[in-house]
């Protein structure tokens, strides 16, 4: 796998580097699905999980004391620092992954840590894959844990590389990196990448400065990506990564290179209540305001336009700093000045 990294400065791709994101941005994505789940008692796999990973009130078993659990978490912390490997037992999962057993606490493995993590986007096929799990034994690393929280993450994925190698990647990225890594999973909300033993997440609105409906309608399992690097989390072994950011943001020269009243073809993305969407190139989409779409009366856009068709629309503004274009379809042909009558809702 390779996991060169190559610093580069970005000025000449984005005016500015982008914002960390912060806490609320990682506990949003664990909220999401790939991290979110639990196991509220033994007889129960399906259960509700707090949104971190880890079951609300499982970190102590039915004999366990306090005394056991503090010792449990100490054991925990030095196999952490000195990132040796343990073998657990699964004794529960959800479609989030699957939960292990450490003597009195309970540890989680999400999915996208599973070397051979369930493909399949069918929740009772991925159900069935991960209850096939239970009561298996896997080598794991711990990647995260916070005994206030009752934190304890754990990955299988991390476990096949040597010790040390997690620290030695995680010390040497740096926030405006390019690195290459491979895509290891595909989920909802984004896409994980492995970069050579540290895994990164691309959130889905990083994937492109367009439209994306799913990950893995740009991205594909096993791909081998460049990538570049958002934000680290030293304490915590998150990186954010980002594919867009690799190429200009075309919104930052849509004034130059168009102009009001300038014909242009475009497909429609969406259509709604007020109007539709029409993509004039990736990253680029316009508002046709339900006034623009035709002259007369009709029930509703949907009766003018659909979705996926190729259009020729008039641009009427353009306003690149607030990310806006507004389009006509009605004054492609008539002839009328395209700033003639617009009123405050042709965007």
């Amino acid at each position: 796998m390779s996991s060169d990294l190559q610093r580069r400065s970005f000025h000449n791709t984005v005016s500015a580097p982008p914002q960390p994101p912060d806490e609320a941005y990682w506990a949003a994505l664990l909220r999401e699905g790939e991290f979110a789940s639990g196991a509220p008692d033994p007889g129960n796999h399906e259960g509700a999980w707090d949104g971190y990973g880890t079951p609300a009130a499982a970190s102590e078993t039915a004999d366990g004391d306090g005394a056991g659990i503090s010792d449990d978490w100490e054991e925990v912390r030095r196999t952490y620092e000195s990132d040796d490997t343990v073998t657990l037992t699964v004794i529960g999962y959800n479609r989030g992954g699957l939960l292990v057993a450490w003597r009195n606490l309970r540890g989680f493995v999400p999915a996208s840590q599973l070397v051979d993590a369930p493909a399949s986007e069918d929740g009772v096929v991925r159900r069935d894959e991960l209850a096939g799990r239970v009561d298996q034994e896997l080598s794991l690393r711990v990647i995260e844990l916070n005994p206030a929280q009752n934190r304890l993450i754990l990955s299988e994925r991390a476990a096949q590389v040597g010790p040390g190698t997690r620290a030695n990647i995680l010390g040497s990225l740096h926030v405006g990196d390019e690195c290459t890594g491979r895509v290891t999973n595909l989920c909802d909300f984004g896409a994980f990448v492995d970069l050579g033993g540290v895994e990164g997440l691309i959130h889905i609105s990083e994937l492109s400065w367009g439209r994306v409906g799913h990950p893995k309608d740009l991205l594909r399992r096993g791909q081998d990506v460049r990538v570049y690097v958002m934000d680290i989390d030293q304490a915590n072994g998150r990186v954010a990564l980002s594919l867009k950011r690799l190429q200009p943001d075309p919104w930052e020269t849509v004034e130059a290179r168009y102009q009001v009243g300038q014909i242009v073809t475009g497909v429609i993305t969406n259509v709604v209540d007020f109007g539709a969407f029409a993509c004039i190139e990736e990253g680029l989409e316009g508002l046709i305001h339900v006034s623009e779409l035709a002259e007369g009366h009709f029930l509703h856009p949907r009766n003018v336009v659909q979705e996926g068709e190729t259009v020729q629309a008039r641009i009427l503004n353009i306003d690149g700093s607030a990310r806006r274009l507004g389009l006509s379809l009605r004054r492609v042909d008539n002839g009328a000045d395209p700033t003639a009558n617009l009123g405050s809702d042709a965007y």
